[in-house]
């Protein structure tokens, strides 16, 4: 939901940074109107759209970046009550300023109801005339217009005319649209930026309506000597309003727009394009290429091995084991726990399979194993995946099923991770860990490769990841599919 407002408010900012920057001066103000109204629906639509066209756009390589993994358990457990205490908090102060807002615009509406009924109305064929006693204001409400019966008197029909048309017009929809949207969305400042300019454009619009019937120059003159008192609803159209007065002569002096200037409207199109293809790839993803090789030793088991062919880890039926090779040219190897062993003591042969209750054993054959390993061409990008690989237990919908994968994730890698291996490395400060992992088609953990300030965290971090249980493998097409990943893991060293 956060990630949903938030993206409604950045295509509000754009949509107006479009209207300031190219339409605000144009005299196409019906055109305008229409922008002010469609585009503030258009940012609550957008984000709930996803195309796959869009989609296909996006590189094959590109893999999932997973959130960050804090090793630091203080770190954790701060940041855990930190965001529990938000959303604890988040919502009562929503619903808070939700119930105010409500009871405010119902307070403004009786205020409206109450001029009603207390004055006389005049109901004449298009509208019906509300003359208030001792007051010098001007404003409509849907086919109400209120005049100050002074003004009525003194036969100031440019202002009756003025309000008709925002009354013809329907501009009191105009506003009550936004008077929701600033119940609903009352945090919002960009709702209140849309009502000032729609408020402005039915200013325009009525303008330029009564000034074809009359004379401009005595219309000038009209909005510049006369003083009104001021209701201050909202979502009501006022003929006089201080902030406006001087917009308003200046537009109505202004020559007519050129026809050519509409094509500014084609500019909505690029950035529709750029929202819709922001939604449609706005997974967490990032682009990387691959820091590994993979081959199969002669024992028949699966070796992961880095670029630099200095580390790796062995996977076997029994588990996997590490190895480094070390300066003088030995290699040593380590278990599952991190503990040093010789070559002797690594058992099984094969692929392991891990399952929920613990390690099972299950050989398989040479080819086998080869047949097992990822191809590249099986791997799809997790912007155009139709199911993404699920983490064992975890249940809902696909949303929840991704936020499941991250928590659990990030849960088994914190909770396994061996921090005495940031000991005595000669390092201080944040650190950061970047191990990159495919969720091949058949559920297993395929190390590609990491990336860390120091061998012997780069090995752990191997270790880790590849311990995870087996996935439940992505589909695309109607086949299951390779699916790349990327783990960052923070911690400080102190």
């Amino acid at each position: 939901m956060i990630n949903y407002i938030i993206q409604i408010v950045f295509f509000q900012v754009m949509f107006l940074a479009v209207y300031d920057l190219f339409l605000r001066k144009e005299t196409f103000f019906k055109w305008n109107r229409l922008y002010l109204i469609a585009t503030p629906i258009l940012s609550f639509i957008i984000p709930l759209l996803k195309f796959e066209s869009f989609k296909s756009v996006v590189s094959q390589e590109y893999i999932v970046m997973l959130p960050e993994v804090m090793l630091n358990p203080q770190v954790v457990i701060e940041q855990s009550v930190i965001a529990q205490e938000t959303q604890n908090h988040s919502f009562p102060i929503f619903y808070v300023g939700l119930t105010v807002f409500a009871l405010l615009f119902a307070y403004k509406l009786f205020k409206i109801l109450k001029l009603i009924v207390n004055n006389r109305v005049d109901k004449k064929e298009d509208y019906n005339l509300v003359l208030l006693e001792n007051e010098q204001t001007a404003f409509s409400f849907f086919n109400y217009i209120f005049v100050g019966k002074s003004l009525f008197e003194k036969k100031e029909l440019q202002i009756i005319q003025h309000e008709l048309v925002h009354s013809k017009q329907l501009h009191t929809l105009d506003l009550l649209f936004f008077e929701l949207l600033k119940i609903v969305m009352w945090f919002n400042p960009l709702v209140y930026s849309y009502q000032n300019r729609i408020t402005l454009i039915h200013e325009y619009i009525s303008d330029a309506e009564v000034v074809k019937e009359t004379d401009k120059k005595s219309y000038f003159n009209k909005l510049l000597t006369e003083t009104f008192e001021i209701e201050n609803i909202s979502f009501v159209n006022q003929f006089y309003k201080h902030s406006l007065i001087k917009k308003r002569i200046m537009m109505i002096a202004k020559e007519k727009s050129q026809s050519v200037k509409q094509l500014k409207y084609l500019l909505l199109i690029p950035v529709l394009a750029s929202m819709m293809f922001y939604v449609s790839c706005s997974e967490n993803i990032t682009e990387t290429n691959s820091i590994s090789n993979k081959e199969v030793s002669d024992s028949g088991m699966l070796l992961n091995v880095s670029d630099d062919g200095k580390s790796g880890y062995i996977q076997t039926s029994e588990g996997n084991y590490f190895f480094k090779k070390n300066a003088d040219g030995s290699t040593q190897f380590y278990n599952k726990e991190g503990n040093k062993i010789g070559i002797e003591e690594i058992k099984g042969e094969g692929i392991s399979i891990p399952k929920k209750n613990g390690w099972s054993v299950n050989v398989i054959k040479n080819e086998e194993i080869e047949n097992s390993k990822s191809d590249s061409s099986e791997d799809v990008s997790f912007a155009v995946i139709d199911k993404a690989p699920q983490f064992p237990g975890c249940s809902g919908d696909e949303q929840e099923l991704k936020d499941c994968l991250n928590r659990s994730i990030q849960k088994h890698v914190a909770q396994n991770f061996n921090t005495d291996a940031t000991k005595n490395l000669g390092l201080s400060g944040k650190q950061k860990i970047y191990t990159q992992f495919k969720i091949t088609k058949t559920g297993t953990i395929e190390i590609i490769g990491a990336r860390a300030p120091h061998k012997e965290l780069e090995l752990e971090a191997r270790r880790v990841v590849s311990s995870l249980p087996i996935m439940i493998p992505g589909e695309h097409n109607g086949k299951k599919v390779n699916v790349t990943y990327m783990l960052p893991i923070v911690f400080d060293i102190q």
